[in-house]
């Protein structure tokens, strides 16, 4: 059964606000850090966030509709967590790593699901396919510095 351009766009917005949900849970790890490097590292993570999310707004005005780019319900969970997380471990850089990882795994999830779909416009799924590689390097990258900090 082939994908509506509805269920693509929705699919889509998804990526969107999980990217923005990852933008604002590293700012809210820069500020649970103490450590400059952590928190540089932190830094360009949230701006490539919010750079894939301008990337792909781009490409989906373009190929569909404008559309709102607020957080999602999980990703406002996501970052209470991190709260919460950062609370109990007394802002524990090691568990934001971990965090981090669990995030973007979960974002991979996303974008491997959305990437099976053959209806997608060429220029989307290029980018969707750009941005993957990049989080999952950001992912071997998250593993070697937990692995530092062990």
């Amino acid at each position: 059964m082939e994908t509506s351009i509805r269920e693509i766009s929705d699919q889509l917005m998804e990526i969107l606000e999980k990217n923005r949900d990852a933008e604002k849970g590293y700012r809210k790890a820069i500020e649970n850090t103490e450590e400059a490097s952590l928190s540089r590292y932190f830094e360009r993570k949230a701006q490539d966030r919010k750079d894939f999310n301008n990337s792909l707004h781009r490409e989906m005005v373009s190929s569909y509709e404008s559309y709102k780019n607020d957080g999602s319900f999980k990703g406002a969970i996501h970052r209470t967590w991190m709260d919460v997380k950062s609370f109990f471990t007394g802002n524990d850089d090691k568990a934001m790593l971990e965090e981090s990882i669990r995030g973007d795994k979960a974002a991979l999830e996303e974008y491997e699901e959305i990437l099976e779909e053959n209806t997608l416009p060429i220029g989307i799924a290029q980018l969707l396919r750009e941005q993957k590689a990049e989080i999952e390097r950001d992912l071997a990258q998250h593993k070697n510095l937990e692995d530092i900090r062990s």
